[in-house]
């Protein structure tokens, strides 16, 4: 292939824009805000979750503790019955008597049920706590999210515009450059991502390796125009007045 020097030479201002096109988009690829929202996402659900649970908790515990009270309630109000049918003196000596024995069953039977509420209440109090401490947990991480989500677009944002700016040249480039070389160098460049490399001090700057004495000698004796490649990795060599020619 013929190319003329100027040609060559431009090739490699396309490379490294090219490379700095890539290089924004690894970037995208591992922002750290955006593994941070995925994370935070992950958190959210769970803590939503969470609060779901202790809001089912809570209702659970509202319904057992209005049993609990109803109950306590029931035995009251049999009692204030008995109480006042013993105080009225309506009755034979008997049934005043059979009274009596069911007021001490009843006012054991209210202790008891009482004991059952305050422990209801004590689990409802504790339950109303952690529900508030999960709501107070998921508040703050959906503020972190939102925040984290801000940031991460934000930094898209400019990301676009870094890439956006970096590449206005490219299509000034790649017709400087010729479509018959630019199709060679996508080639390698898709092959091994970088496909042209400058030859410095006898190095190719693509592979890092030294030329060996016999491929620099036939470098040496190409027509300036010719596009010549690196025999060990393949990539087009770029001549420059620092090649050591």
């Amino acid at each position: 292939m013929k190319a003329d020097p100027a040609r060559q030479l431009r090739l490699l201002d396309l490379q490294a824009l090219d490379s700095a096109l890539a290089q924004i988009a690894h970037q995208r690829a591992h922002l750290p805000a955006a593994a941070r929202v995925e994370d935070l996402t992950g958190q959210v659900a769970a803590a939503r979750n969470a609060v779901v649970l202790a809001e089912t908790a809570v209702s659970d515990i509202a319904k057992e503790l209005a049993r609990s009270e109803g109950d306590v309630q029931l035995v009251r109000d049999r009692a204030a019955r008995d109480r006042a049918r013993l105080d009225s003196g309506t009755g034979t000596p008997k049934d005043l008597q059979a009274l009596q024995h069911e007021l001490v069953t009843l006012a054991r039977r209210q202790s008891e049920l009482e004991e059952i509420e305050l422990e209801v209440m004590e689990r409802a109090e504790a339950a109303d706590a952690q529900l508030d401490a999960r709501r107070e947990a998921l508040a703050g991480l959906e503020a972190d999210l939102a925040a984290t989500i801000t940031e991460r677009d934000q930094a898209y944002a400019d990301l676009a515009a870094a890439a956006a700016d970096t590449e206005a040249p490219r299509p000034g480039l790649v017709e400087e450059v010729g479509a018959d070389l630019v199709a060679l160098y996508d080639k390698l460049r898709s092959a091994k991502g970088v496909g042209v490399a400058a030859l410095r001090q006898r190095r190719c700057l693509g592979c890092q390796l030294e030329v060996n004495a016999a491929d620099l000698a036939a470098i040496r004796s190409a027509p300036a125009d010719e596009v010549v490649r690196c025999e060990e990795c393949g990539r087009i060599l770029v001549r420059t007045p620092e090649s050591g020619l």
